[in-house]
This record gives structure tokens, C-alpha cells and sequence, in this order.
């Protein structure tokens, strides 16, 4: 069997505060395997999105180990966390922060250019994204000439350009309607089993979540699997 994708190890996070610290994370453990889907499903305040951040090595825990592609990191300096995670780590959030002045296809070629391709790779890159998420004849829009819909399709492509092993995603299709978020739910699914992807979303759609290989949810700061 293959090593996980993503990795934490009895993850530890608290927050200072008056009079005790706030301890949200109390000894996490997680395994994400390569094409494996799960599902994070748990009221707010429960400290998902910390979660999230940790496991996107977008904020150190107190305690434990998060290993990424079979690497260590929290004794990484920034830099090196910084480059692993541009290699291995799409994310995908509530809002889908495409930038106002490009095109759907540019915003999906960024990206890779910064990772160093050549703006004909990255385009032909965003170009069969956007024709596999049913966008081909919008690559052209900017965002305010896309439904919302459409705006979270481009989000989705811009976060796996890069061929990560890890796709993370914090309620991805929270703004839309039922039927919307059924469709973009869909392409995100069928991209995850396209390219073997390991994805975490946390979600408040049970609809969705009853959709993916694993539930788990945070019960006092404990990861623990819903049936």
C-alpha cells in the first residue's frame, strides 16, 4: 500500500487567552490516502478551519507531526514549508478569490507560471482544466461574467493546476444553492477520482459529506470517524 498523502500525528493547538489557554486541537490523528476522499463535518467553533491551516502547513501546532508526501514538517523553516506546499497543497475556500482582472483561464495559469512553466504549458494546462470542469467556452470571462457556480469551478481548477497530492478545501460550495453546489460537488468529485487526489472538506452539507469515502468530525478538540 502507498503512504499517505497527508499525515498528522496526535496534532496539539491552543490559543492564549485571560485565565487558561483555549485548547482546540487535543492530540489529532488523521491518515488522507492518495484518491481518498473525507469528509469534515462539525459546528462552528470546533476548530476546523485550525485544522485546516495545520494540515495546509499555514500555521505550526503546538504538538505532534504533520507529514506531507512522507516528509516531515514541522521543523521545516518557512521557506522550505512554503515550497512544499506550493508543490503538494491545492486549496479551495468559501469564496473563491479568482482575481478581478484576469480571464478564468488566466487566473488557472498564474499559478504554474509562478512554479516556474512557460505561459503556453500553463495556459494549455488551464485550458483542458477548464474543458474537463465543463468551462471550455468561459475561459475567456473574468469572474463578474461568471455565476457563482462557474467562479468555484475556476477555484477548483486554479487549486489542482499544480498537480498537488493534496487538495484541502473549507466550504467550497457553502455560497451556492442546493442544486449549484450539487454540480460543483460533482466536478470536484470527479477531479479528486481523475487525478487520485487526497481531499479533506470541511462542510456543513450532509447531502455531500454522505457522498465521500470517510466522515469524521471534532469532538472536544479529538478527531473521531462518523458512521
Amino acid at each position: 500500500m502507498s503512504a499517505p498523502a497527508l499525515q498528522l500525528d496526535t496534532i496539539e493547538r491552543r490559543y492564549a487567552q485571560a485565565g487558561a489557554p483555549l485548547e482546540v486541537l487535543r492530540g489529532v490523528d488523521l491518515r488522507l490516502w492518495p484518491g481518498q476522499s473525507v469528509a469534515l463535518i462539525a459546528p462552528s467553533g470546533a476548530g476546523k478551519s485550525t485544522l485546516l491551516h495545520i494540515a495546509g502547513l499555514l500555521e505550526k501546532p503546538d504538538a505532534g507531526e504533520v507529514l506531507v508526501a512522507g516528509s516531515a514538517t514541522t521543523t521545516m523553516d518557512d521557506a522550505a514549508r512554503t515550497a512544499l506546499r506550493r508543490s503538494e497543497i491545492g486549496f479551495v475556500y468559501q469564496f473563491h478569490h479568482l482575481l478581478p482582472e484576469f480571464s478564468a483561464e488566466e487566473n488557472i495559469a498564474l499559478p504554474q507560471m509562478i512554479a516556474g512553466l512557460s505561459r503556453g504549458e500553463a495556459t494549455d494546462r488551464a485550458r483542458q482544466l477548464l474543458d474537463y470542469l465543463g468551462l471550455s467556452g468561459r475561459a475567456k470571462h473574468r469572474p463578474a461574467e461568471l455565476s457563482g457556480g462557474e467562479q468555484q469551478r475556476v477555484a477548483i481548477a486554479r487549486a489542482v493546476a499544480n498537480a498537488p497530492g493534496i487538495l484541502l478545501a473549507d466550504e467550497p460550495t457553502g455560497n451556492l444553492d442546493p442544486k449549484t453546489a450539487h454540480h460543483v460537488f460533482e466536478a470536484l468529485e470527479s477531479l479528486v477520482r481523475a487525478t487520485g487526489l487526497a481531499t479533506l472538506i470541511a462542510t456543513h452539507n450532509m447531502e455531500l459529506a454522505s457522498c465521500m469515502d470517510r466522515r469524521v468530525t471534532l469532538q472536544e478538540g479529538v478527531l473521531v470517524e462518523v458512521e
